[in-house]
């Protein structure tokens, strides 16, 4: 039972990329894009992303599903949200997050680039607290 993840393999036709210690492939379907992302353990947005970006907080929308691993998010307003896979994912601009655990977190999104928060009708602000 030494098979590689499967999840973690090389895909086919994607444009890949690494950010932050962050592996992003990303593949065109019409106006959309479906990416994985793979989230290497002891990632933290603030302490890998935050100096790349610079931005106080993660400003995108993150829409898809968590095949793998487990990450927590913590919004400007304290409201801290756990996902646990497998599980859907839908996380509002203004967030820090990382992962949980010992192994990597794949998450599996969809966006309209700069567009997702109006394409998919998100706020704009989190507002659960």
């Amino acid at each position: 039972m030494n098979q590689p993840n499967q999840l973690l393999a090389p895909m086919k036709d994607a444009q890949h990329r690494e950010v932050g210690g962050v592996q992003v492939d990303v593949v065109a379907t019409g106006a959309a894009r479906v990416k994985r992302i793979i989230y290497p353990a002891g990632f933290r947005w603030s302490a890998h992303m935050q100096p790349v970006v610079g931005t106080a907080l993660c400003m995108h929308a993150h829409v898809g599903f968590l095949a793998q691993g487990s990450i927590s998010i913590r919004y400007a307003d304290g409201f801290v949200q756990e996902f646990v896979a497998p599980q859907a994912v839908a996380i509002e601009p203004g967030h820090d997050g990382w992962v949980v655990g010992e192994g990597p977190a794949v998450l599996i999104e969809f966006d309209f680039e700069g567009n997702t928060v109006e394409r998919l009708g998100l706020p704009t602000v989190h507002g659960k607290a």
